[in-house]
């Protein structure tokens, strides 16, 4: 479960090799957004984890600076909701082919063509 949050900020910011203040940091600016415990405590899932680690790519290996960061996150973040959408219509749409499919299953009759008279040949009349 990527979504389910599990880990404290020490925690998070040793995995991803960051300090727990750049975590923070990184939440101000609303570039991550841990949940918290009704005490407060920020906890961090593996999602959460895999946006951190995109953060540090696109800073330090493509030199992105926050604002490019924003803008890549962003383009990314609607990248997943039309991935979802589709996916949500994709089922959608398949569903709605086998109710179809099955209703013809129904409603379907096999045609048996009426027999035809007996042809008289052109030998038989003479």
């Amino acid at each position: 479960m990527p979504e389910r949050p599990r880990y404290m900020i020490s925690v998070a910011a040793e995995l991803v090799g960051m300090h727990p203040q750049t975590l923070r940091l990184y939440e101000a600016k609303g570039l991550v957004h841990p949940r918290r415990t009704p005490g407060g405590t920020r906890l961090y899932s593996e999602r959460d984890l895999e946006r951190l680690r995109l953060i540090q790519r696109l800073t330090t290996n493509l030199g992105l600076n926050h604002a490019g960061v924003e803008q890549v996150l962003r383009m990314q973040d609607e990248l997943n909701r039309t991935r979802a959408r589709m996916e949500r219509i994709e089922r959608e749409l398949r569903a709605e082919i086998a109710e179809v499919h099955r209703s013809y299953r129904r409603e379907l009759v096999v045609y048996k063509p009426a027999q035809a008279p007996a042809r008289v040949s052109r030998r038989s009349r003479a």
